[in-house]
């Protein structure tokens, strides 16, 4: 059976701790805490800041075995101009910025870095790229894309001809037209119907006078 963890309430220097954030190793330096006289090493495990002063508000602690291989997220950095950046005018983005490893605690790298100075249009630097020594374990899935060279996203502008003849097409619809051409063709009719009125008048009155 394991043995339960034990919580042991500490007080520590805030000052100190921010130092450790600061440092090379960051989060994952591994100090030594003083309990009643004995120092045990351990590593920061998560901690609480104030959003607005940026306080350092509380901090847990992971006791730790020297000899026992632990989990932990180391940060990845690049270097290097891409040459699909420089050459073929592609964006160079960043996927992801840490990977999961397994090894012991002295052995925590503080980072892992990778040359990014090949990659081209449509590449990407995956964690299984990384030089990882043989004495860790990568845990971050091998296919993991940490960086890519994109191509730039321009939204599509569609050609002047085209605008032209979208500004030249008529806004009335094709049966309003329809209704002027037969409301002209009823006004067309009206003179001819006149002149028959009149000439059939002009025949009356002439009988009348014989």
């Amino acid at each position: 059976m394991a043995a339960r963890a034990i919580a042991i309430t500490l007080a520590l220097n805030a000052r100190q701790l921010s130092a450790i954030f600061r440092s090379e190793s960051g989060h994952n330096t591994l100090f030594q805490v003083d309990l009643s006289g004995k120092h045990e090493p351990a590593i920061l495990k998560d901690w609480l800041v104030d959003p607005i002063t940026g306080k350092l508000l509380h901090v847990d602690l992971l006791r730790v075995a020297m000899d026992v291989r632990m989990r932990v997220k180391v940060p990845v950095h690049t270097f290097g101009e891409p040459a699909g950046v420089k050459q073929q005018g592609g964006v160079y983005e960043i996927v992801t910025r840490e990977v999961e490893i397994e090894c012991l605690p002295a052995e925590i790298p503080t980072e892992f870095k990778a040359d990014v100075s090949s990659l081209m249009m449509g590449q990407q630097l995956r964690a299984s790229d990384l030089a990882i020594p043989s004495n860790m374990k990568l845990l971050t899935d091998a296919d993991r894309v940490l960086a890519h060279v994109v191509a730039l996203r321009v939204e599509e502008e569609k050609p002047v001809d085209a605008v032209a003849a979208e500004a030249a097409t008529p806004a009335e619809p094709e049966v309003i037209k329809k209704g002027k051409k037969e409301v002209e063709g009823e006004e067309g009719e009206e003179p001819e119907a006149k002149g028959k009125a009149e000439k059939s008048d002009k025949g009356e009155k002439g009988e009348k006078k014989k």
